[in-house]
């Protein structure tokens, strides 16, 4: 379990203490004797080092430097990393809490610091007997009077990072969606089908006074989700397709913001079965879903004023008997023909459906999140999300700036006209693949055929799941889009 933080003024024991500083002229004199800081000095000069560290025999100490020279959104994901640093001794210590001292007055940092300790604190240990591996961490504690004295409206170092009475509350909101979102992801499909998936986000919903609709497989036959169902075909398990909703009556947004994830449950190939190992982190061909289920829960969780839907179709895709096979041809919920050139491009069927189904809402925007293309992993690898809008420049730079201040950064690419030629089917009105070049584009701009309103697409499928520890951001689902949807939504409510 991911650990709580607290903001105390209380005096209490220690267990292990860091200090955050910003200059070697304002270390404590009530913390360090002169002989630390002359250690602590030069281990700053001599080595230059911005963590220092040494045992106090009951507890250790951590002494966490921030350069003020850098740019903000640098300088709060270098915090998030000392903070994931800090987080792997303490776990090899099985430490159970830890205090962290504002001694820079900078509480943004101070909160990027322990957000990357509680982050860098989750396991995936479900089904593993020995949880000798689990992290012990269970509270970090915030000394800090700019935190104590925040009130609504007070700002913190930089302009992106406002630190209000409210900070500690919704990062600790936050950090759980990231959790739930991660054991989502990490789920296996021998546990998870769109069936159990579905249960989760209602419980989800339940838990954070959203409402939330499940529909079955009649439902989407009733509603003629010809994309879906294709997929499905394979499968011995029917789809869902998983409706939240969070619509306060203090909303400032006279229409909705949707967010639609990809919830492929596992993906074989389909009938175009993926070689090799290419399928065995398939389990995460859900990461979309599941960021968009976490991100509705905190935000319902933070009772943020904005009117926000979350549209989740989740199905496996499978080799089955009746599984699509390439050259049909499929209708969609909006009655566009598609002829299906490669079954393994199924993602882009099941979010074309949802993309359709989401003009009922007359949104002012949707964002998809989908674990989409290899074309945007080997585009720009696991360093971020590959980004295309139709009719939304404005709101894509404002998510881009959410995406540099939480390090979920987005890079984007063009939706020129030209590339909605390549997805032109001479059988159908579309074909759901393009050409080997530009990959992530053509799916991109097939979606966009199923749209009319403002429109981001952003596919995750570099970030959205590691095969090797990455800092903070861990092993296996790494919750990618929660932290950068909830600071995106947060600016827009403000």
């Amino acid at each position: 379990m991911i650990p709580s933080i607290i903001l105390t003024s209380k005096e209490q024991e220690l267990e292990h203490l860091v200090v955050v500083v910003s200059k070697l002229s304002k270390l404590p004199a009530s913390i360090f004797s002169q002989a630390e800081k002359k250690y602590i000095r030069e281990q700053v000069e001599t080595h230059k080092k911005e963590l220092v560290t040494f045992n106090r025999l009951d507890y250790q100490v951590f002494v966490c430097f921030i350069r003020e020279e850098q740019e903000p959104p640098v300088r709060l994901e270098a915090c998030r990393k000392t903070g994931d640093r800090i987080a792997g001794f303490l776990a090899e210590h099985k430490a159970g809490r830890a205090a962290i001292f504002d001694a820079a007055n900078l509480p943004g940092e101070v909160l990027a610091v322990a957000e990357g300790m509680a982050l860098g604190s989750y396991r995936f240990l479900k089904y593993k007997q020995d949880k000798e591996q689990d992290s012990t961490l269970r509270e970090i504690e915030i000394y800090s009077k700019a935190l104590e004295d925040a009130g609504d409206e007070h700002e913190g170092q930089h302009h992106a990072f406002h630190v209000t009475r409210h900070s500690i509350p919704n990062l600790n909101i936050l950090l759980r969606a990231v959790e739930l979102c991660r054991n989502l992801v990490n789920e296996p499909n021998s546990h998870q089908d769109a069936t159990s998936f579905a249960r989760e986000a209602m419980r989800m919903a339940h838990d954070s006074g959203a409402t939330a609709e499940v529909m079955n497989k009649a439902k989407i036959e009733a509603l003629k989700m010809g994309g879906l169902l294709g997929v499905n075909r394979g499968s011995s398990e029917p789809p869902t397709f998983t409706v939240m909703e969070w619509n306060p009556g203090n909303a400032v947004n006279n229409k909705p913001l949707v967010l639609v994830g990809k919830g492929v449950t596992y993906d074989t190939g389909g009938m175009n079965l993926k070689p090799g190992d290419s399928m065995l982190n398939m389990k995460c061909d859900m990461a979309g879903a599941a960021a968009v289920a976490s991100v509705v829960y905190a935000i319902a969780m933070a009772k943020l004023p904005v009117h926000v839907v979350g549209l989740m179709p989740a199905t496996d895709n499978r080799p089955g008997m009746k599984a699509l096979v390439s050259g049909d041809v499929i209708t969609m919920h909006n009655g566009m023909t598609v002829e299906v050139l490669n079954t393994d491009a199924e993602g882009r069927l099941i979010l074309a459906d949802a993309l359709s189904y989401a003009k009922k809402f007359d949104p002012a925007l949707v964002i998809d999140l989908a674990t989409l293309t290899g074309a945007a992993v080997r585009a720009i690898g696991k360093y971020g999300a590959a980004a295309m809008q139709s009719k939304a420049a404005k709101q894509l730079e404002s998510l881009k700036t959410s995406g540099f201040d939480v390090c979920e950064r987005l890079v984007e690419f063009p939706m020129w006209d030209d590339y909605g030629e390549l997805v032109k089917s001479d059988l159908a009105d579309l074909k759901n693949l393009g050409p080997p070049e530009a990959g992530m584009i053509t799916a991109g701009k097939f979606l966009e055929k199923f749209t009319d309103y403002p429109y981001i697409h952003l596919d995750i499928a570099g970030p959205a799941f590691l095969d090797k520890r990455d800092s903070y951001r861990g092993q296996g689902g790494t919750g990618f889009g929660v932290r950068l949807l909830f600071d995106f939504v947060s600016r827009f409510t403000s």
